[in-house]
Formats: C-alpha cells, sequence, structure tokens
C-alpha cells in the first residue's frame, strides 16, 4: 500500500478522469455487483455470521474485493510509465539504431511504442487496456497481471456462494416428483427462516450476479494465462508480433538471418523477477535492459527499423478524391463498411480532397482515394 500512495501524489489526482470512460464503468460495475451480492447471499442466506465458517467466508470475500481494487488501481494510476519527452541515448551514435517519435520529440527507447490513446511513448508497452483506460507497460504490469488472477479467483468464490445459495433456498426445500412439484416443509422446520426470505427478486439478482462471475471468471482467465505466457518469455504482446513478424520477413526475402529475441534470459524465473519483485517495483528503469549473451543492445529495435523499411517498400500510395471527416463509423460510407472498419486497426485521420496518402497495410473496406502507381508522385503522409 505504501508503494501506491507513493507514487500517487495529490498532483496526480487529474488522473481520476481515467474512470469516466465505459471500461472503468463497467469493470467497476461487475466488480461492486458479485462482491455486493456475494456478501448479502452469505450473511442472509448461506452462511451467517454467527457462525465460524460464516465469518471466515465473510472475511474472505472482503479480502478478496480489496486486492482486487487496490491492484485494478494500482494499474490504472500508477500506469505503465512514459519515455521522458525529449529523450535520447548517452551515446549520440546509438540514435541510428532507435526510431524517432514527433509527437513526443525524442527517441523511442528499447521497448517503448507510442500509444495512440495516451499520445505518448510508454516503457515496455504491453497493450493499451480500455478496462483500465491506460496502457499495460512497465511500471503497472505486475499489477495488471495481478489483477487478472485475483478477479477470476473472487469471482470463483462468489460463483460458489451464488451456486450454495440458490441450491440451499430452493433445492432443498422443493421436492421434484416425476409429474408434480410437491413443497417439502421438512426442510423448512428444520431451518429457521432468514429474516429477510428469498424471493424472486433475490433470485433473479443471484442469478444474474453468477452469470457476470462465470462470465468474468472465463473471459479475464484468459486474459491472465496469456499474459503469464508472455511474461515468462520476458516479452510484451508487441514483441511477440515483431518476432513473428522478423520470421516472416526473414522467410519472405529468404535471409540467411536469424532473429534472436534479446531479451529472454533463458530462464523462466529470471524472466518472472523482471516484472515482479518483492517491493512491487520492477526491476530497470524502464529505458536500459538486461540482454541474453550473444545479443546486441539494440538487436530489437534494428528489427523494428528492418521491418519499418520493408513495410515502406511495400507501401501503395492513394489520392485523395474527396474531404474526409475522420470520423471513426461513417454511414455514408456503405452498411459494410460501416460494420467492418471498426474491426481493424486502421486509424481514422481527417482528410482533404488532392492529399497523398501512403498505405502501409492491406485495407480490405479503403475510404480515402484512388491508388496511385505513378513513383513519381510525391510521398505522402505514413498511415
Amino acid at each position: 500500500m505504501g508503494t501506491f500512495c507513493s507514487v500517487v501524489k495529490f498532483e496526480n489526482l487529474q488522473e481520476l478522469k481515467r474512470l469516466c470512460h465505459w471500461g472503468p464503468v463497467i469493470a467497476l460495475g461487475v466488480i461492486a455487483i458479485c462482491s455486493t451480492m456475494a456478501m448479502i447471499d452469505s450473511v442472509l442466506w448461506y452462511w451467517p455470521l454467527h457462525t465460524t465458517g460464516g465469518s471466515v467466508n465473510f472475511i474472505m470475500l472482503i479480502n478478496w474485493t480489496v486486492m482486487i481494487l487496490y491492484n485494478y488501481f494500482t494499474a490504472m494510476f500508477v500506469g505503465p510509465g512514459f519515455v521522458p519527452l525529449g529523450w535520447k541515448p548517452e551515446n549520440s551514435q546509438d540514435s541510428v539504431y532507435l526510431q524517432y517519435c514527433k509527437v513526443c520529440q525524442a527517441y523511442k527507447a528499447p521497448r517503448s511504442h507510442h500509444c495512440r490513446k495516451c499520445n505518448r511513448c510508454v516503457m515496455k508497452m504491453d497493450h493499451h487496456c480500455p478496462w483500465i483506460n491506460n496502457c499495460c507497460g512497465y511500471q503497472n504490469h505486475a499489477s495488471f497481471t495481478l489483477f487478472l488472477l485475483l478477479a477470476p479467483l473472487g469471482c470463483i468464490h462468489a460463483a460458489f456462494i451464488f451456486v450454495m445459495t440458490m441450491y440451499t433456498q430452493l433445492y432443498n426445500r422443493l421436492s421434484f416428483g416425476w409429474n408434480t412439484v410437491k413443497i417439502d416443509v421438512s426442510a423448512a422446520r428444520r431451518d429457521p427462516l432468514p429474516i429477510i426470505p428469498f424471493g424472486l427478486a433475490a433470485f433473479a439478482a443471484t442469478l444474474f450476479a453468477l452469470g457476470l462471475a462465470l462470465g468474468t471468471t472465463i473471459a479475464v482467465g484468459m486474459l491472465f494465462f496469456i499474459q503469464m505466457k508472455i511474461i515468462l518469455r520476458n516479452k510484451t504482446s508487441i514483441e511477440s508480433w515483431i518476432e513473428e513478424k522478423a520470421k516472416d520477413r526473414i522467410q519472405y526475402y529468404q535471409l540467411d538471418e536469424v532473429f534472436v529475441f534479446p531479451y529472454d534470459m533463458g530462464s523462466r524465473w529470471k524472466n518472472f523477477k523482471q516484472v515482479f519483485t518483492w517491493s512491487g517495483v520492477p526491476e530497470g528503469d524502464g529505458l536500459d535492459w538486461p540482454i541474453r549473451e550473444g545479443c546486441h543492445q539494440y538487436s530489437l529495435t534494428i528489427e523494428q527499423l528492418k521491418q519499418k523499411a520493408d513495410k515502406r517498400v511495400r507501401s501503395v500510395r492513394y489520392k485523395v478524391i474527396e474531404d474526409y471527416s475522420g470520423t471513426c463509423c461513417p454511414l455514408n460510407r456503405g452498411i459494410k463498411t460501416f460494420f467492418t472498419s471498426p474491426c481493424t486497426e486502421e486509424p481514422r485521420i481527417r482528410l482533404q480532397k488532392g492529399e497523398f496518402i501512403l498505405a502501409t497495410r492491406g485495407l480490405r473496406y479503403w475510404l480515402y482515394g484512388d491508388k496511385i502507381l505513378d513513383d513519381s508522385i510525391l510521398e505522402g503522409t505514413l498511415v
């Protein structure tokens, strides 16, 4: 808790605006519904507090909620860490191995990438997560992964409470015959009735919370396994994609090269310790990284430069034939484009008639203009 308070200072309270987004609203809503219903069901109908087991169960539910929210808010407000504006390597000669970010007016440090949403270069960027409305990267990778672990565990506990509540309150009080349903009052006579009866509204709320808990367990649990898989290899999601593209590039051009990922320490435990530490602060400063033997400090950034050069070679020029406002879902472009374009990584930019665009991605539904095959046309902006 001390680490969190030391990082989130008074001047960082403006970060509270991150809560005003559909991702945190939904995530916190699911946490609130599952936690509240689990506590209500336990105390009123399944495991009252006057028993030892009920007290322990209630404390565990509170513990899950606190740990989930702590890691969630840490991942959101502490953030991934950003490359300092105007940053450049200590050795000026090393700048030839790095990409330059025009927005941040700085070189991109190894393992960093520019995030369009945050509008900054993020250290060791994994991805931009809408559920925390922030990037997952160097500083918050551990807390984000712990949230992905604790959320399914807490939901499993809550789902157990929901199932047992409905079982004890409904099934034990009904005797199901082959043809008719008969009420068995023996269970009601043995067990004292709760102060608040388990009615239809309580059943519906419990069933709804059960669905949320099971869905969260499956969805977030899958994300946790994906994150742990790349952490044990000391990679990020972006770096895994870069490695795949490196293999494709070498195979496409039939080059006599072998790309070796430089940050894999060769041991899962060593890779694990790069992210998870007892102090809660990840190793390193987010700019310089230990590398495996035989690799260059800038092996990954050199490969990125090669892929960017290859992307430019394969690019296609387009000419804008009409103005475009840059809206995400253009209704006037047809129903197919409306439903297809939001599912792609194609950025939305404002364009004016007569501009030239250099497209570096294969686009099935191109919105912006005519294909230009004449190399004499001046090179346009990069999409």
